[in-house]
Parts: structure tokens; C-alpha cells; sequence
């Protein structure tokens, strides 16, 4: 299992414009070849003015393929490129994890 983390930040003042953006135009688009993320949200503290999504893939060559499917989407592209225009975006980072040996989705908290 491979997660991909990506944490974006906006310019002060337009991240519900961003997600209003996305909402429209991207989501629809993205979960098509991506399927639904694990988890999309804002931050709470430390830099507001950023959003995080969590996706997971079996492996590297699945990240790859459904991404490349998704950068062949005009409706995905067309979402780009009126992001770009917009800039409401200002910074991205991506973060690919891999689970730890003892750790599993499916496992539950014990308290």
C-alpha cells in the first residue's frame, strides 16, 4: 500500500474559493480515475490557510497509471488550468508514505 499526502496552501483569504473551485470543477474529475480520497479537509491550526488530501494506491505503478489517466481528462485539465488562472494555490507538497511493518487500515484503536 503506498498513501499519498499532499498539503496545499492558499493565498490568505481565498481557500474557500479554492475548495468552491474544486467542489465544481475537480472533484468529480479526480475520484473518476483516483477514486475517493481517504481524507480531504482544511487545517485547523498552524497554517490555515491550507488543505490536505490523503489518497491510496496499491503500490507505485497504481499511483502512476490512475494519475496518468487522470492527466489525460480534459475536465481535469480544464480544472487546472482555471486554477492556474485564478491562483488562489500558492504552494504544494506531496508526501508518499508507506504503512509501518505493524500497522494496517483495517486494525482498530484499543484504548
Amino acid at each position: 500500500m503506498l498513501f499519498d499526502l499532499r498539503t496545499y496552501r492558499c493565498r490568505p483569504g481565498t481557500i474557500g474559493k479554492q475548495l468552491k473551485l474544486y467542489e465544481e470543477l475537480g472533484f468529480r474529475a479526480q475520484s473518476r480515475h483516483l477514486g475517493a480520497p481517504l481524507f480531504y479537509g482544511t487545517v485547523e491550526t498552524g497554517d490555515v490557510n491550507s488543505y490536505v488530501h490523503l489518497w491510496a494506491y496499491q503500490d507505485a505503478a497504481d499511483r502512476e497509471a490512475r494519475r496518468a489517466a487522470l492527466y489525460a481528462d480534459p475536465d481535469w485539465l480544464s480544472y487546472r488550468d482555471r486554477g492556474a488562472e485564478l491562483g488562489f494555490q500558492t504552494e504544494q507538497q506531496n508526501t508518499l508514505l508507506r504503512p509501518a511493518p505493524f500497522w494496517s487500515p483495517t486494525r482498530k484503536a484499543t484504548s
